[in-house]
């Protein structure tokens, strides 16, 4: 299996014959050049959602038109878009699982906050989640946007996640630090790969509080469209 970053909280999973983008964000990403959407993309058969703030959601629609291909996320959001939008969708909810032709997704819960900008002014849109992806053996805990919660003890026991892409940049989600104690107290990762962070300069810059906070615990900061092999 193979996780690659595509900035921000945006990532590429390549499983078997599946490739899931989780909260693809391309148009006026800084950390994404133009000239590297199209390998972030390639062969995608999945959009997995995690909320709508505009760094995760804004290029959604217009991708899944584009590469026709299913988006994956809340029920409540994805039966508006099947309907609204004419694309595929797989909605579910916290607490079920689906099985994606050989990847499993279960949702579960985050804390944060999930709307987007309309003519209207903001709208919500059901709710934040994030996922545990089971796949070649593997459990890969993908927080998407969140704050420390007490839900992450059963989710620790039950999934015994072995890696953990965490949101960890601070001011809108946990920081280097806080993801560390989460990471510490309720998880047993063999590896933690950081995101959410760098962007902008009210995040936090890089991971030192982060790998300071988990001796023994692998942690890689990822590059740009450079595979991570789990």
């Amino acid at each position: 299996m193979k996780v690659i970053w595509l900035g921000h909280g945006s990532f590429r999973i390549e499983t078997g014959d599946k490739v899931m983008l989780i909260d693809p964000w391309l148009s006026g990403n800084p950390a994404l050049g133009d000239d590297q959407h199209e390998a972030a993309l390639a062969g995608a058969t999945h959009i997995v959602l995690t909320h709508t703030h505009f760094d995760h959601v804004v290029d959604v629609l217009p991708l899944a038109k584009q590469l026709k291909i299913p988006v994956v996320g809340q029920y409540d959001l994805m039966g508006f878009w099947g309907e609204s939008e004419g694309i595929e969708t797989v909605g579910f909810n916290k607490g079920g699982t689906v099985d994606l032709g050989g990847v499993r997704l279960a949702m579960v819960p985050a804390s944060h906050s999930s709307t987007f900008t309309t003519e209207e002014g903001l709208r919500a849109s059901g709710s934040e989640v994030g996922y545990m992806l089971m796949a070649e053996g593997k459990t890969i805990y993908i927080s998407g946007d969140t704050g420390i919660m007490a839900d992450m003890d059963w989710m620790g026991d039950y999934f015994k996640p072995d890696v953990g892409i965490l949101s960890a940049g601070g001011h809108f989600t946990m920081d280097m630090a806080q993801t560390a104690y989460a990471a510490k107290r309720y998880f047993d990762f063999e590896i933690v790969i950081p995101c959410h962070y760098k962007t902008f300069p009210l995040l936090e810059q890089d991971a030192r509080a982060l790998k300071a906070g988990l001796p023994g615990v692998k942690v890689i900061e990822p590059e740009i469209l450079t595979a991570i092999e789990i």
